[in-house]
């Protein structure tokens, strides 16, 4: 092992249970001033946060812990970087949820459903959420929610991953050209006049993603 080797593993630490944080806008576009907010985050509320971006990578989660930032939602965070060991992130990483390929799809617990592009790379068009979808237009006896519900049952989307980032379960459908015909009609014909705008995505669609939240318990104790 190199002198730089064991200086990295001899460095390693427990991992805090609180970590001082500051956090800021993040614009990309050109240099301001922002102001920025400090707040101590648990342990755990760091980490859920890293998930979000990285998924359940612990090499990155560590290179993020090293580093001492991240990016989220439109807002830059920094700490006081700092290198985990290897056995304490894996137990903290095992009070979160893996994805269950096991776990059967059930519509009446989805809370939205993430219009997908076509790229090799899978990317988030639109996300329309339950309640949303779920509103009539004046003298319609159905909802877009309602087609979607029919659309699920005759073809049940099939398990695709856990995602930190919605805290659920993830269920998707590959749309055929026929489906995707169906898809844009009911939209055309059960969207309210307030849901027309965002879904002018749905030409690019190719697929549907079922976001299905687990229960609060899904999290193990620590």
């Amino acid at each position: 092992m190199t002198s730089a080797a064991r200086c990295l593993y001899s460095s390693s630490v427990a991992l805090p249970e609180s970590i001082p944080v500051r956090y800021s806008e993040e614009d990309a576009e050109y240099i301001t001033v922002r102001p920025v907010v400090r707040q101590t985050f648990r342990q755990d509320d760091l980490l859920d946060m890293i998930l979000s971006v990285t998924g359940k990578d612990a090499a990155r989660i560590r290179q993020i812990l090293r580093s001492g930032t991240v990016a989220y939602h439109f807002y830059r965070y920094w700490w006081s970087g700092f290198e985990a060991s290897a056995g304490d992130l894996s137990a903290a990483l095992q009070r979160f949820p893996d994805a269950d390929p096991s776990r059967a799809f059930r519509m009446e617990e989805c809370s939205a459903v993430i219009f997908e592009g076509g790229s090799p790379r899978l990317r988030q068009l639109f996300e329309l959420m339950r309640k949303q979808a779920s509103q009539r237009k004046f003298l319609r006896s159905k909802s877009l929610w309602d087609f979607l519900i029919e659309t699920a049952r005759a073809n049940p989307p099939a398990y695709a991953e856990y995602s930190y980032a919605q805290r659920a379960d993830v269920f998707r459908l590959t749309l055929k050209q026929e489906d995707l015909a169906k898809l844009m009609e009911a939209a055309a014909r059960l969207a309210p006049r307030n849901l027309r705008a965002a879904l002018r995505v749905l030409p690019q669609t190719a697929r549907i993603g079922f976001v299905c939240p687990r229960p609060k318990a899904a999290r193990r104790p620590a």
